[in-house]
């Protein structure tokens, strides 16, 4: 079992910056592949980006170049960088563990991007 507890998200103005980070319990963390995935209100979820548990990533192409994921082992923590954020970036923000079909999520965490 694993908990998974995101934080950082917030209201920005389009074209700064955020971080959230996602918590994890367990000493399993490292082994995992970790994810952050969003839905926006009307849409289906959507992956955002995933690290594997060996550090390589992977991005949706509407955030390539701007978001950057990364993983702290010893802090069992899994960020999402996101940098020059647009309206369309609006969503809540959820942290996967383990995959979409049999892994962990978060509760999320709402990232507002409006002027």
């Amino acid at each position: 079992q694993v908990q998974l507890v995101e934080s950082g998200g917030d209201l920005v103005q389009p074209g700064e910056s955020l971080r959230l980070s996602c918590a994890a319990s367990g000493s399993r963390f490292m082994f995992y592949n970790m994810g952050w995935y969003r839905r926006a209100p009307g849409k289906q979820r959507e992956l955002v980006a995933g690290i594997t548990s060996g550090g390589i990533t992977n991005y949706a192409d509407s955030v390539k170049g701007r978001f950057t994921i990364s993983r702290d082992n010893a802090k069992n923590t899994v960020y999402l960088q996101m940098s020059s954020l647009k309206p369309e970036d609006t969503a809540v923000y959820y942290c996967n563990a383990g995959g979409v079909t049999f892994g962990y999520w978060g509760q999320g965490t709402q990232v507002t991007v409006s002027a």
